[in-house]
C-alpha cells in the first residue's frame, strides 16, 4: 500500500504540472519536481524486498496459506509454492524494469542539468572501463566480507583491461558487487573462516566481432545445489541465515545500493542485478557445479543500439 501511495501522488504530481513549458522558470520547476519525485521513490527497493520478507516469514509461519493452481492448499510445502509463483515473479520483473527505466530517465535528465563531467553524457559514461569498476566492486565486497568475517578471498582479474566502452557505471558496479559479494561469502563458509582460500577469478572478454562485453566471475565456494539454480532468480528465496535478514530489515530504507544497502541478505540482489543488466539488452546467467564452485557471466550490449525492454 505505501509503494501504490507513492506512485499515485508521483502521477498526480505530474498531471497537475503544467502541460507546456514555455519559460526558464518552468523548467526549473520541473527539474525540482522530478528530483522530488526521484528521491520519494529511492527506498522503494527496500521497501519491496521488505514486504517479501514478512510474506516469506508469514507462510513459514502458517500465518498465510498459499492456494496452489488446483485450488487446494499447499500445506504440505509451502516453500515450493511461494518460490513457484509465477504469476507474481512476472509482475516483479516488470515492475523492477519498469522502476530502472523511470530512474534512468529522471536520473539523465537531472545529471544533464548539472556542469559537464569529462567523458559522461548525464549518467552515462563513454569511456567505462570495467576493469576499474571491477576493482572498485572488489573493494567494497572485501569491505563487507571482511566486515563479517574477518577475512577475504583474494580477486584475480585478467582478459581484456583496457577496454572502454558506453554504459552506467553504478548499474554495472552494483551487478559486479552482488557477484562478487555472493562469491566470497560462499568461499569463506565453504572453505572456512579458518582456511586458505582460492582466488576468486574474474575476467573480461572483449573483441572487435564480439556481439556483447562478457565478464565472467568464476569462485571455487561449493556450488549451488541443482534443485536451488531455477529458485536463485525469485525475488523471494534467500540463502542467507534467517537472523541476518531480519538484521537487514532495521537499515535505512533510502539506500539501495550502498555496501551498507540492506538488500544483502533479502534475496533480492540475483534477480535485480539481471533486470539492470537486461534493461540495456544484456543477460546474467549462473551455471554451477555443487561441491566444487560457481561461475556467473555477465552480458553487456554497448549502448547506442537497443531498445527499451519495458515488459507489457
Amino acid at each position: 500500500i505505501k509503494v501504490k501511495e507513492l506512485y499515485i501522488q508521483s502521477f498526480l504530481d505530474l498531471v497537475d504540472f503544467p502541460a507546456s513549458i514555455s519559460s526558464q522558470d518552468d523548467e526549473e520547476r520541473l527539474a525540482i519536481l522530478l528530483e522530488g519525485i526521484y528521491e520519494r521513490h529511492a527506498g522503494v527497493l527496500v521497501t519491496m524486498a521488505r514486504a517479501a520478507y514478512e510474506f516469506r516469514d508469514a507462510i513459514r509461519n502458517g500465518t498465510v496459506q498459499l492456494k496452489a493452481k488446483n485450488n487446494n492448499y499447499a500445506e504440505q510445502d509451502p516453500l515450493l509454492s511461494y518460490e513457484d509463483m509465477d504469476e507474481l515473479h512476472q509482475f516483479l520483473d516488470r515492475f523492477y524494469v519498469a522502476r530502472i527505466g523511470i530512474r534512468v530517465l529522471i536520473g539523465q535528465y537531472l545529471a544533464l542539468r548539472q556542469p559537464p563531467i569529462d567523458h559522461y553524457v548525464g549518467i552515462i559514461c563513454d569511456n567505462t572501463s570495467p576493469y576499474e569498476v571491477v576493482l572498485q566492486a572488489i573493494d567494497d565486497a572485501a569491505f563487507m566480507c571482511t566486515r563479517k568475517y574477518g577475512d577475504a578471498p583474494e580477486v584475480i582479474i585478467s582478459g581484456k583491461k583496457d577496454l572502454t566502452f558506453p554504459y552506467v557505471p553504478t548499474h554495472l558496479h552494483y551487478i559486479l558487487l552482488e557477484l562478487l559479494k555472493n562469491s566470497m561469502r560462499a568461499t569463506v563458509d565453504w572453505h572456512g573462516v579458518d582456511g586458505d582460500y582460492p582466488p576468486i577469478k574474474v575476467i573480461i572478454a572483449d573483441g572487435k566481432e564480439n556481439e556483447d562485453v562478457v565478464i565472467k566471475v568464476s569462485d571455487e565456494g561449493g556450488g549451488i545445489p541443482r534443485s536451488n539454480i531455477r529458485k536463485i532468480w525469485s525475488y523471494l528465496f534467500t540463502t542467507a541465515d534467517p537472523d541476518i535478514q531480519a538484521g537487514m530489515i532495521a537499515f535505512n530504507e533510502n539506500v539501495d545500493h550502498s555496501i551498507d544497502s540492506p538488500l544483502a541478505g533479502l534475496g533480492y540482489g540475483l534477480p535485480i542485478s539481471r533486470a539492470y543488466a537486461r534493461y540495456f539488452g544484456g543477460d546474467l546467467s549462473i551455471m554451477s557445479m555443487e561441491g566444487y564452485g560457481t561461475d556467473a557471466f555477465v552480458y553487456l550490449t554497448r549502448l547506442g543500439n537497443t531498445k527499451e525492454p519495458l515488459p507489457i
